[in-house]
């Protein structure tokens, strides 16, 4: 039931924000960034659910928690970078997106370096000498 409240909250506030738009295009803005913002707090929950999941299985699997804390940081900057960006966007502001998505792409780069490190050692090990 909680996503028809997403979903219904997404499209009335939508259309709000196509009424404002052209008298109070500020306020059409703020209506889209608040709207973002507590469509984040309902999912918030869920999203501590799976992270908890996850770390119950990577308990349980013996894998490092370096690893997936790793991906879940990746995971973070995505998101992240993908709702400043849009905040972006819709603020009229396309060439300060794409430049917001170019940051992310590069730390999720940075951070994903240890994951392929661990990858290539293992593959070198497979590999008979």
């Amino acid at each position: 039931m909680e996503f028809l409240q997403i979903v219904g909250l997404g499209l009335i506030a939508t259309f709000i924000s196509m009424v404002l738009r052209d008298q109070k295009p500020s306020f059409a803005f703020l209506i889209a960034m608040i709207t973002g913002i507590i469509i984040f707090l309902f999912v918030i929950d869920h999203v501590i659910k799976v992270i908890y999941v996850l770390q119950k299985i990577v308990f349980q699997a013996e894998i490092d928690m370096l690893y997936l804390e790793t991906v879940l940081k990746i995971i973070g900057i995505s998101y992240i970078t993908e709702f400043a960006a849009q905040i972006s966007r819709d603020a009229g502001e396309g060439s300060i997106a794409s430049r917001i998505e170019l940051a992310g792409k590069v730390l999720i780069m940075i951070m994903a370096i240890p994951i392929i490190q661990a990858i290539v050692e293992t593959v070198i090990n497979l590999i008979p000498t």
